[in-house]
């Protein structure tokens, strides 16, 4: 099962560090990060971080940084030397040279490699589907999309992407099997004691999602997940039969 822990984050996607804290206390046990987005990083601040870190996860700090390459360079290095910081992430939309800037920014870090975070590129954001990216002036189907802009972030020198569990296979065949590939949208058949139902194309705010079992078959490394633990009548219970469907996953594969 501690394999199956390695491929899991928790994402904390609540408006404080208290309401966030609680959750995490009772399931540091079950995941290998915490992801923090903009909305807690916001309201709390790097405090936060440290805050978390001591719980024992490392962190996955999803800010997203999209800017002019100078005021990327500037944010990574600041954001890089947070304590436990694996993982951070940039918009692939932002372009090479502002990928480039960043990751140079964390290759400059004074902590030494082993302990300097993998940087991600944020490709198409898994609420966006093939209409939704029309309306802002992107041709073309999603998955085409997310290959090139995760072909466009390996030649910037980014350590791998955060993408769809629909678009995992064709990344991979693309940038090859060092390259992280981090995938949300996940979404369990299965969790918190609900019955099983049928799995709609679209849960909560998301457009392009898949089963554990699934995103594991295709070849994510991570899986971040959030509301099906979080927010399900029993976290610690819905945290372990996901575990238990990526520990069935990963030894079919």
């Amino acid at each position: 099962m501690d394999r199956a822990r390695q491929k899991l984050i928790l994402a904390l996607d609540f408006p404080s560090l208290e309401s966030a804290f609680d959750l995490a206390q009772l399931l540091a046990a079950f995941v290998c990060m915490f992801k923090i987005n903009i909305h807690l990083f916001t309201a709390e601040g790097p405090s936060a971080v440290g805050k978390l870190r001591e719980l024992g996860p490392d962190i996955f700090l999803d800010l997203k940084f999209h800017d002019i390459p100078n005021t990327v360079t500037g944010a990574v290095s600041a954001a890089a030397s947070l304590p436990g910081v694996r993982l951070l992430n940039v918009h692939t939309l932002g372009g090479l040279e502002m990928m480039r800037a960043a990751a140079e920014a964390r290759d400059k870090s004074k902590l030494p490699k082993s302990q300097r975070p993998k940087l991600l590129g944020v490709t198409i954001l898994t609420s966006m589907d093939n209409e939704a990216l029309r309306g802002v002036g992107i041709s073309g189907p999603v998955s085409r999309r997310v290959v090139k802009l995760a072909r466009l972030a390996q030649q910037a020198g980014l350590d791998g992407v955060v993408a769809s569990p629909h678009e995992v296979r064709s990344i991979r065949r693309a940038c090859g099997k060092d390259f992280l590939i981090v995938v949300p949208g996940v979404r369990p058949e299965l969790g918190g004691g609900a019955a099983r139902a049928p799995r709609p194309k679209k849960r909560d705010d998301q457009a392009r999602v898949a089963t554990p079992a699934e995103a594991i078959r295709a070849g994510a490394d991570y899986l971040v997940i959030g509301r099906p633990i979080t927010a399900a009548p029993d976290p610690e219970s819905a945290a372990r039969a996901i575990l238990q469907e990526i520990s069935s996953a990963l030894s079919r594969n």
